[in-house]
């Protein structure tokens, strides 16, 4: 049997794709399948001048202030695969290899530039370049999965929000954007830009001309130049998965609502909802975000694995967050593998309490189509609140609700 593809995928749907004046993220996060992916809030903070933020392996400088963020994440790390912050801006990560060599030291994942892009940017367009400062400045490299085996890779990076998207693609510390105003859009495990590059870094093209990827005359493709010659074979087998991406959204243009894009990340036959022997699907998140500032954005995650067996359930910011403790993993301070010294040298439970009550669950399918109608309720109360039938403020809590449910449901 031909091995699927492994990897993830992020999806964008801006006016006119979308059906409602609605920008639409999502993505699906493709881990090592036994890896617990949770779902973290942090609030807006202020920071004392000279203060250091400790990412999964390097601190760096802290900003003065840090929006709040509701990220999905591997339960070992500092960063996030996806999350959102309080402004309705939205990240996820992509993993890609170029033809600029991968740094195996500590430096920053692309996961910790996920959570910084959140945390310091209040529009797609600033936490790209906040990334991309951070990039130059610390550089990406690092373990990117919790064992002694090698795994790093580079970066590419969907930015969102609700007026338009970005996508970055890197290779170490050089990048090229492309800004997406309309229509659908997605990324997987491969570069994508070719020579319509909106920004890019000041020496992309004599790096590239100077190592023989470009002869320095006619358009420049970044694609084209920076992918490698001999690429993994992770990257080859998502085209597959990409093709079948750009596919789906290209039947729904015109019409993608976050029902629409739970249904893209919940496809099997394209490989996008994967479950194989090595790798899953171990989180997905989707994004509403009205271009009607005074709206609430609503951001849904699972924080259980494989999404044609999990449910959505939505986050709203509010001014008073209740914290969720049933999606947040164990804590084990300094004596946590991925702190000691050498790295993950053993495993520990990272299992939190709705992804130990899913998994019990995963067997009953009576059960599944029970939440899955009351997710299709949930979708309908939140489109009720979106077309202003019900105050935002009244759904503060609903995050926190659903979990609680979920859990009494599969108990």
């Amino acid at each position: 049997m031909a091995e699927l593809p492994r990897s993830c995928d992020c999806f964008v749907s801006l006016p006119p794709g979308s059906k409602e004046d609605h920008v639409i993220f999502g993505k699906n996060s493709d881990r090592p399948r036994d890896e617990v992916q949770e779902v973290v809030y942090y609030p807006a903070s202020s920071h004392p001048a000279g203060s250091t933020v400790e990412c999964t392996y390097i601190s760096i400088p802290q900003a003065e202030h840090t929006h709040a963020v509701v990220l999905s994440r591997p339960a070992w790390l500092w960063g996030a695969e996806m999350g959102a912050n309080e402004h309705g801006v939205c990240i996820g990560n992509e993993a890609v290899w170029t033809k600029e060599p991968v740094n195996p030291e500590d430096a920053l994942l692309g996961m910790d530039l996920v959570r910084l892009g959140l945390e310091r940017g209040d529009t797609a367009w600033s936490a790209l370049n906040v990334i991309t400062a951070l990039l130059e400045q610390h550089g990406q490299g690092g373990a990117c999965r919790e064992t002694t085996e090698p795994f790093s890779y580079h970066n590419t990076f969907l930015l969102v929000d609700r007026q338009e998207a970005w996508v970055l693609e890197t290779a170490g510390k050089l990048w090229a954007a492309q800004k997406i105003t309309e229509g659908v859009k997605n990324i997987s495990n491969q570069l994508t830009i070719s020579t319509e590059i909106s920004a890019e870094h000041p020496e992309l093209r004599s790096v590239a001309q100077t190592q023989g990827w470009w002869g320095g005359e006619g358009e420049f493709s970044f694609t084209a130049a920076f992918s490698p010659d001999n690429p993994p074979v992770r990257m080859e087998l998502a085209k597959q998965r990409y093709k079948g991406g750009t596919a789906l959204l290209q039947q729904h243009d015109g019409s993608v609502t976050a029902e629409v894009m739970m249904s893209i990340l919940r496809d099997k036959a394209s490989g996008i909802c994967m479950d194989s022997e090595g790798f899953r699907t171990t989180g997905s998140m989707v994004s509403i975000l009205p271009r009607n500032p005074d709206v609430p954005c609503v951001h849904f995650f699972t924080a259980t694995p494989d999404p044609s067996r999990s449910i959505f359930k939505p986050f709203i910011f509010s001014e008073s967050m209740r914290p969720v403790n049933t999606v947040i993993s164990p804590q084990y301070g300094p004596d946590d593998p991925v702190r000691t010294q050498p790295r993950f040298q053993h495993q520990v439970d990272r299992k939190h309490e709705l992804y130990k009550a899913h998994q019990t669950a995963l067997t009953n399918p009576d059960l599944q189509q029970t939440m899955r109608y009351l997710e299709s309720q949930c979708l309908e109360e939140i489109e009720a609140m979106l077309r202003g039938d019900i105050k935002g403020q009244e759904l503060g809590d609903l995050f926190f609700d659903c979990v609680d449910a979920e859990i009494k449901f599969y108990q």
